[in-house]
C-alpha cells in the first residue's frame, strides 16, 4: 500500500509543480487570441469552457486504454507502477500539453501538419498517411469490442453485425456534426463516469483492506506468466500505452485545441488530462494486482481467460461496486472505446481537410472526406481483432517517439530547454524500435540483437539530433 500511495502523490506533485515548469518553459501569453475564438466556425472551432474541455479531452485520450492497458500490464508485477508513474509525469503529460500548445500556437493545425512544421515535408507525408491510417485502425478496433459486448447483452434480438451498424451510425453522427451537438454535451457525463468509477474502487481498496505488493528491489523482476516471451522491456511499455504515453493522445490535443479559450488552461486541459488517466490506470494496476490474491493469480486469471481483460474489469467492478458498480462496468467497457473511437475518426477528417486545405463548414465537404475513411474502417472489422490490436500497440507508441523528436526540434529552435523531451523521445526510441525487432508481429529476432539494435538505433537518433541542432544554429544565429 506504501508504494500505491506514494505512486498517486507522485502524480498529484507531477501536476501540481511539474506542470508549472513545463508551462514556464512553453511560455504562454494569456492575452494572445486562441483560434477559439480567431477561426471560430460554429464546427470544430468553438469556444467551451474549460472543465467541459476537460472532461472531453480526458475521455478522448483515455477510452479502454488506462483500465485494459494496466490490467494487462498487471501481469509484470510491481515495475509497472514505476512506468505509469514516471511515463505519465516526465513523458505523456509532458507530450499531450506540448501537442495541445503547439496547435494552439498554430491556428489549431493537426498534429501531421504540426511535425511537417518542424520536421520537414517529407516527415510531414509519412505522418499524413501513418496517422489517419492509426486513426481508421483505432476507430475500427473501437467497434468490434462494444459490438460484441452489447451483442453478448440482447442475443435474442439483436445480433453482432446490428450493433456494428449502430456503432457506425453514431461514428458518422458524431464526426459529422459540431462539436458541441454530441461530442460538447454527453463526453463530460461519460468522463464523470469514467472518475467515478475510479474513485470508487480506489475508496474501495482501502475499505476492504486488498494487499497491495510493493515496488522493492526484490520486487523488480519478471512476474508475467511467460517471462521469456515478454520481457519486461519493451513489452510492458508497449502494453501500458495510454496510462503512461501514448501517440494517440497527439492526435486527439489539437481537438481541443481549437476550444480552448486562454493559453492559460492548457496546463488544466492537457496536462491535467494525462495525469488524471495515469491515476486511472494506476487504480486498475493496484485493483488488478490486489484483488484476485496477488500478481502471480492474477496471470492465472488472465491466461484462463485468453488474456481477456474485460473479464476482469467486469469481475472487479461487479463485486466490489455492487450493481451500480456494474453499470459504470459497463458504461466503461462500451461507451469508453466508443468515445475514442469517434474522436478518432473526426481526427482522422480533420487531418485529412488540412492536408487537402478543404475547408469543413459545408456539410457535403464533411461527407466527401468522412464516407472513404469509413469505408476503410469498416473493411478492417473484418479482419482478426488480435491482429489489428497488435499492430496499432506498437504504431501508437511510435507516434508517440515521433511526436516528442518534433517537441523537441520546436524547443531547439526556440532555444528553449529541450532536455525535458530529449531524454523521453530517445527512451522512445529504444522502445519501438526494440519491440518491431523483438516481437512475433515485427521481425522476431533474439533478445541480444534486439536490445542491441534498439540502442544502436536510439544513440544514432540522439547523435543525429544533435548534429541537427548545430547545424540549425550555425544558419540561423542566436541575434537573429
Amino acid at each position: 500500500m506504501i508504494t500505491f500511495v506514494l505512486s498517486l502523490l507522485v502524480l498529484l506533485l507531477g501536476y501540481l509543480f511539474y506542470s508549472k515548469i513545463i508551462e514556464r518553459i512553453e511560455g504562454i501569453d494569456s492575452t494572445r487570441e486562441t483560434p477559439a475564438f480567431s477561426m471560430k466556425d460554429g464546427v470544430d472551432y468553438m469556444p467551451m469552457p474549460w472543465w467541459r474541455i476537460f472532461l472531453i479531452q480526458f475521455l478522448n485520450i483515455a477510452g479502454l486504454g488506462p483500465i485494459f492497458g494496466a490490467v494487462a500490464g498487471a501481469m509484470w508485477g510491481p515495475v509497472a507502477f514505476l512506468w505509469i508513474v514516471l511515463g505519465s509525469v516526465f513523458a505523456g503529460a509532458v507530450h499531450d500539453y506540448f501537442s495541445g500548445m503547439l496547435s494552439i500556437k498554430h491556428k489549431g493545425l493537426s498534429i501531421t501538419e504540426i511535425v511537417g512544421i518542424y520536421m520537414g515535408v517529407g516527415t510531414k507525408q509519412f505522418m499524413r498517411g501513418f496517422t489517419v491510417l492509426l486513426m481508421v485502425v483505432v476507430g475500427a478496433v473501437f467497434i468490434m469490442g462494444p459490438a460484441k459486448i452489447l451483442s453478448g447483452l440482447t442475443p435474442e434480438f439483436a445480433s453482432m453485425t446490428f450493433w456494428v451498424w449502430i456503432v457506425f451510425f453514431y461514428y458518422l453522427l458524431a464526426t459529422m456534426l459540431p462539436i458541441d451537438k454530441v461530442i460538447g454535451r454527453i463526453y463530460p457525463v461519460f468522463g464523470g463516469a469514467l472518475v467515478f468509477m475510479a474513485i470508487g474502487l480506489l475508496i474501495a481498496l482501502f475499505v476492504k483492506g486488498y494487499h497491495i505488493p510493493e515496488l522493492n528491489f526484490s520486487s523488480i523482476h519478471n512476474y508475467h506468466a511467460d517471462s521469456e516471451k515478454f520481457p519486461i522491456f519493451p513489452m510492458l511499455f508497449i502494453t501500458i500505452a495510454c496510462g503512461a504515453i501514448s501517440g494517440f493522445h497527439a492526435t486527439q490535443s489539437p481537438l481541443m485545441a481549437r476550444c480552448v479559450t486562454n493559453e492559460k488552461f492548457g496546463r488544466r486541459v492537457f496536462y491535467g488530462a494525462m495525469i488524471t488517466e495515469g491515476v486511472v490506470a494506476l487504480i486498475w494496476a493496484a485493483i488488478s494486482m490486489s484483488f484476485f490474491g496477488g500478481v502471480r493469480e492474477l496471470n492465472d486469471v488472465m491466461t484462463a481467460n485468453s488474456g481477456n481483460a474485460a473479464f476482469v474489469v467486469n469481475e472487479i467492478s461487479n463485486s466490489l461496486l455492487g450493481k451500480f458498480g456494474g453499470f459504470l462496468a459497463l458504461l466503461g467497457v462500451v461507451a469508453a472505446p466508443i468515445t475514442s473511437g469517434d474522436t478518432a475518426f473526426r481526427s482522422a477528417r480533420l487531418i485529412v481537410a488540412d492536408f487537402l486545405n478543404y475547408k469543413q463548414e459545408p456539410i457535403k465537404n464533411r461527407l466527401f472526406v468522412s464516407i472513404p475513411l469509413f469505408a476503410i474502417g469498416f473493411f478492417l472489422t473484418q479482419i482478426d481483432f488480435s491482429i489489428i490490436w497488435r499492430y496499432f500497440a506498437w504504431s501508437n507508441q511510435t507516434l508517440a517517439m515521433i511526436v516528442l523528436w518534433t517537441i523537441t526540434v520546436y524547443l531547439a529552435q526556440e532555444r528553449k530547454f529541450y532536455w525535458i523531451t530529449l531524454i523521453p523521445a530517445v527512451f522512445m526510441t529504444a522502445v519501438t524500435t526494440t519491440y518491431l525487432l523483438f516481437a512475433p508481429e515485427g521481425f522476431s529476432l533474439s533478445k541480444d540483437i534486439s536490445y542491441s539494435l534498439g540502442g544502436l538505433f536510439s544513440v544514432l537518433s540522439l547523435i543525429g539530433f544533435f548534429v541537427y541542432r548545430n547545424n540549425y544554429f550555425k544558419r540561423i544565429p542566436l541575434n537573429t
